[in-house]
């Protein structure tokens, strides 16, 4: 805990060292427990360890900071009210939002993400569970590591012109000097969308259903990697920013046009042909790429049955569940758009089907909801 920021804005110098993570929260058990099992990890370093918001603002005149746990519920000043404050103390830093999974908490970590948080963590309900929850604690420190991958280039970029960048790229591992080839669209008229996203998606789902939704009237499919309570949330925000009825899918549900559907926490959403129609299907088979929902099984359960006409988008997110089931919408005929690594939070998922040879597209956020448009629009001549 006791390094400092150097004068030349890096902690002692070091910008290539462990990554440095800030935890804050009321609880000072909390606090230990997230410390242990982040430090556990030799590439991360607890480097400040706070218990309410504004200790966190002026622990950033001493520290430098790449990630920040920030609980949301604490005296003197709380998460949301701090997080604006955090971003504009230091540039480049990636905030992940911690909160227990209640609806409020809920509300309030999607708020926090419009407002530039770049991740969500629920944290177990009791200290035995967090100690005892290897998901958690696998979730924790892959969040922490991707994301600080995100924070250094442009935290680099900022010192060197004294601008405000916040951190938006992570390769997570995908060399971004990789040629990108890629393969036409399909000939055929998309009669369906499936969208797959997971760190960074909530912002750029509505963003893409924004541009998009209300005019191109096809059924959307999305699996965002989120808990329950979280998914329900965030189909109500889509239904508000995009006008167009969206829900939590729900088992043996027909898919009818101009409805999306999301898949709910902690269930794969798959699609099944019912005569001459499709219905949802749900299920808890055991998760794939470490998720429950994955993207994985949707595309597989969609391309056997739309095949050339199954339009995928895939967006920001670490890891790299949707390549295999994209490899079978290609397979099938279908067309896959991945989102950029400049404007993704993490550049896991889209990267790693962009560098497969599988997109007909890999674009900027605010390109993907008119390319759809394009490519659903045109006329079948």
């Amino acid at each position: 805990m006791s390094e400092t920021k150097s004068a030349t804005g890096g902690t002692d110098g070091n910008v290539g060292g462990p990554y440095r993570v800030m935890v804050v929260d009321d609880s000072a058990v909390i606090r230990g427990l997230l410390t242990r099992a982040l430090e556990k990890d030799s590439s991360i370093k607890v480097v400040a360890s706070v218990g309410n918001g504004e200790t966190a603002i002026k622990a950033l005149d001493r520290h430098d900071i790449e990630v920040i746990i920030l609980d949301i519920e604490m005296p003197v000043m709380d998460g949301l009210t701090a997080l604006p404050k955090l971003l504009a103390a230091q540039p480049g830093v990636q905030v992940i939002m911690a909160s227990t999974l209640t609806r409020k908490n809920a509300e309030v970590s999607l708020r926090a993400l419009q407002a530039g948080a770049a991740d969500y963590l629920p944290k177990p309900s009791t200290t035995s569970e967090l100690t005892g929850t290897d998901a958690f604690q696998r979730e924790l420190v892959e969040k922490v590591k991707a994301l600080a991958k995100a924070a250094r280039p442009s935290r680099l970029v900022a010192r060197s012109t004294d601008a405000v960048a916040p951190a938006r790229v992570a390769s997570a591992g995908i060399c971004p000097k990789r040629t990108i080839t890629l393969r036409k669209a399909s000939a055929a008229l998309p009669r369906i969308i499936a969208i797959g996203s997971s760190t960074g998606g909530p912002q750029a789902l509505l963003e893409v259903l924004r541009d998009m939704a209300a005019s191109i009237k096809l059924p959307i499919l999305i699996t965002q990697h989120m808990p329950a309570t979280f998914t329900t949330l965030l189909a109500e925000h889509i239904e508000r920013a995009t006008g167009v009825p969206c829900a939590e899918g729900k088992d043996g549900e027909t898919i009818s046009a101009g409805r999306i559907y999301l898949a709910p926490g902690n269930f794969h959403m798959v699609v099944e042909r019912v005569g001459s129609g499709s219905v949802i299907r749900l299920n808890q088979d055991p998760a794939e790429n470490f998720c429950r929902p994955a993207v994985d099984p949707m595309l597989r359960s969609m391309a056997g049955i739309y095949g050339s006409s199954l339009l995928t988008i895939i967006l920001t997110g670490m890891g790299s569940d949707g390549r295999k089931g994209a490899t079978e919408v290609v397979e099938a005929g279908g067309t896959v758009i991945a989102q950029d690594e400049a404007t993704s939070v993490v550049w896991g998922m889209p990267g790693v089907v962009a560098t497969s040879g599988l997109c007909s597209a890999v674009l900027p956020i605010k390109e993907i909801g008119p390319s759809v448009r394009k490519l659903v629009m045109r006329s079948a001549a």
